[in-house]
């Protein structure tokens, strides 16, 4: 188990990150790709970006890469550097230019945990080699142009539903309902947020430094955070996907009509009914179900009615807290509007 120890000014620090982290998303993309997870969300996912790979022949260049990022146990610290909060390239910028201290300390722990040896590329990546770490850098771009960017906007769409969820639980609960919000996957009481399900026995003191929450879409079921205490802390935690990566309306398949225009609007009544198209444009940054009734002045049953056939149609994804359904739009439902 994983207890992560807040104080009043920790609880008042503590935020979530302002958009999916490509760096993040690249490297525990690396994990899903390699494991042996059967999720049939993601398996479409795995056989194109794996087929992609070997047509490109990129998995020899990618030979350290992966070898660093294991399917399952450690992975290296410095790979996810605090500064990848500000885009990819910050993130890779930061990678290159690891001192030699934290390449010794992260790798030393690679090697004691992987079963399989590593490349001899490592030893070089250790000694702080400047060719390897831009070869690592460059390998880390060859990878996302396959693995990540022809999917960035369904990792974007999955990653900022679940921070309108965030940030209704704070406007609703303070920073303790944002924390309290985070469940099932983790447990927030008194002080102390759990996660029960972390491979080792844990404890992580924030010491007043506060905690940044990453919502991410390549991250499995248990949340992940770094080994090193002393690093700024990271909370990454798995998103809703949505539906997965499969592709939506507008995605090479021409463009969508958008409720701008007097033509979408018609063309989006015409196929789901005035009400429900409505339905669909209030509920666009999160909305519950009382709200889309007091905005369309509807009843509360005719507007859970209209949310129901959205969400079997796939438009909307819907979450309960306590008494209150929020509902949110998928990557589709969001494509269907073009905003």
């Amino acid at each position: 188990m994983l207890r992560i120890f807040f104080s009043s000014e920790d609880i008042a620090r503590t935020r979530v990150a302002p958009a999916a982290d490509q760096v993040w998303e690249l490297v525990l993309s690396l994990h899903l790709l390699q494991g042996r997870s059967r999720d049939p969300v993601m398996a479409g996912w795995r056989r194109d970006v794996s087929g992609g790979l070997r047509r490109n022949s990129a998995l020899g260049q990618l030979r350290l890469l992966l070898a660093l990022n294991p399917p399952r146990g450690y992975f290296p610290d410095f790979l996810t550097p605090y500064q990848s909060l500000h885009g990819l390239e910050a993130g890779l910028d930061t990678i290159a230019s690891t001192p030699i201290t934290l390449l010794e300390r992260d790798l030393t722990v690679l090697a004691g945990e992987n079963p399989l040896p590593l490349p001899s590329s490592a030893s070089a990546l250790a000694r702080g080699d400047g060719e390897v770490l831009r070869h690592l850098a460059d390998s880390m771009r060859a990878y996302q142009v396959t693995a990540i960017e022809p999917y960035w906007a369904r990792i974007q769409a999955a990653v900022e539903a679940d921070r309108s969820r965030r940030a209704r639980a704070l406007l609703d609960g303070g920073a303790e309902g944002l924390l309290a919000s985070l469940r099932p996957a983790m447990r927030w009481d008194s002080g102390v947020l759990e996660v029960a399900d972390y491979p080792v026995d844990r404890e992580l003191h924030l010491d007043g430094r506060g905690l940044l929450l990453v919502p991410s879409f390549f991250c499995a079921r248990i949340p992940v955070t770094l080994v090193d205490p002393e690093l700024p802390p990271v909370l990454v935690y798995p998103v809703d996907r949505l539906g997965g990566l499969t592709p939506a309306p507008g995605e090479g398949g021409g463009p969508v009509p958008t409720l701008g225009s007097s033509g979408g609007q018609a063309a989006l009544a015409a196929l789901l009914g005035r009400t429900r198209a409505r339905v669909l444009e209030v509920v666009g940054d999160g909305c519950s179900t009382g709200e889309v009734a007091r905005r369309l002045h509807i009843s509360p049953a005719a507007a859970s009615q209209h949310t129901s056939v959205l969400r079997n149609a796939g438009l909307l994804v819907s979450h309960r807290d306590r008494n209150t359904v929020l509902h949110i739009l998928t990557p589709l439902g969001r494509a269907m509007l073009d905003v």
